[in-house]
């Protein structure tokens, strides 16, 4: 169930940026991504990943745009995203 969660979200999120950065797809895409990172790992592990304090600053950017993305503001939220997930895994 967690893989599908995870392929059918970046499915989502790609189609999202290929029609022009539209905000209900993106929004529904990392919905589900993240929703399928917890069925993968489990939710403890999920937050003591993106909670830890060296990764804080990444955690904080890529929540932070999935927030911006869910108040409709596509191109600013995957921005910020982008930044956070290289910050994140660096």
């Amino acid at each position: 169930i967690g893989l599908g969660l995870v392929g059918f979200g970046v499915f989502f999120i790609l189609f999202g940026v290929l029609l022009y950065f539209d905000s209900v797809l993106l929004a529904f895409g990392n919905i589900l991504f993240l929703c399928g990172l917890v069925f993968i790992i489990g939710f403890r592990r999920t937050f003591t990943f993106f909670f830890q304090r060296p990764k804080l600053k990444g955690s904080s950017f890529f929540l932070g745009g999935v927030v911006i993305v869910l108040m409709r503001w596509p191109l600013l939220g995957m921005l910020l995203e982008a930044y956070g997930f290289v910050t994140l895994f660096r």
